[in-house]
């Protein structure tokens, strides 16, 4: 395996291993990998020759007041974790060599970008869209591979390859992976290591809420009762704020009044200083 770290060292060692025509999967990383980023890595290597990971805590698309600083960052683990995963490349680059001085490009995905994450963290999603746009151009591979855990952000990156014509990947080359989960059915993320002991027991009510608000919801209760429901679930095991607990479209994004037959609930709750979302299909 090999880690470059300058953009130069990266179009060599791209070139390297797509000389004889072989392919070459992206999974996009902030490092602190866990197992639903190994998950994307064992499933991008099922689909492609070679596998290569970025590993870039993006300062684009974290808000002021939210854990940029904090983020952690562990890259010599990140690099065994991938090593013996089998993954060929590792893109780590610095912050200035993603956005060198007087970088003044951004992109915008409207619509989809909307609501939920979109609201409660604002420019997320352009920062987002920015970074793996550049991480395309940069990498040029063939496929990418994310995890559904931040759907929305699997739309707006699907929304953004479409319309900006983006051949590597092209939009059908985009894999969503299914969310992989603790042995309680928390989402696994890196975010879960600041929660102590207490906090993650408590945490574990997202996916048992969700659960029940799901099968309510598909026995025909209405949808905003069994949303106020789910959220009082969360605050009284000692969540402290709900960003939001909606119904929405899965491809639109668009909020839902009731079940559509492609409706998914989106859930984002805060415990200590800790934002935690998950979703699942109704």
């Amino acid at each position: 395996m090999k880690t470059v770290t300058t953009l130069n060292g990266l179009r060599q060692a791209v070139d390297e291993l797509r000389s004889d025509g072989e392919t070459l999967a992206l999974v996009p990383t902030m490092g602190a990998l866990h197992e639903g980023h190994l998950t994307l890595v064992r499933e991008a290597s099922k689909h492609a020759d070679h596998v290569a990971a970025s590993i870039f805590v993006n300062p684009r698309q974290f808000g002021e007041n939210e854990d940029l600083d904090a983020y952690p960052r562990q890259l010599a683990r990140d690099e065994e974790l991938l090593a013996a995963e089998g993954v060929a490349l590792v893109w780590a680059p610095t912050p200035e060599a993603m956005y060198p001085d007087g970088y003044a490009t951004n992109i915008s995905v409207a619509g989809v970008s909307d609501g939920l994450c979109g609201d409660d963290r604002p420019g997320h999603f352009d920062g987002v869209s920015t970074v793996v746009c550049k991480l395309f151009n940069q990498v040029r591979p063939n496929m990418a591979f994310f995890g559904e855990k931040d759907w929305q952000q699997l739309a707006v990156i699907r929304r953004m390859s479409r319309d900006l014509d983006l051949t590597m990947p092209s939009v059908d080359a985009i894999h969503g992976v299914p969310t992989v989960r603790e042995a309680d059915g928390l989402a696994m993320s890196s975010r879960n290591a600041y929660l102590s002991q207490e906090q993650r027991a408590a945490a574990a009510n997202i996916p048992v809420a969700m659960a029940e608000a799901r099968e309510a919801i598909r026995k025909g209760s209405e949808v905003a009762p069994t949303l106020a429901a789910l959220q009082a679930h969360l605050l009284q095991a000692g969540f402290e704020k709900i960003d939001y607990a909606e119904l929405r479209d899965a491809d639109s994004i668009g909020l839902l009044d009731a079940n559509n037959g492609n409706a998914r609930l989106f859930v984002a709750a805060r415990i200590g200083a800790t934002r935690l979302i998950d979703n699942i299909a109704v």
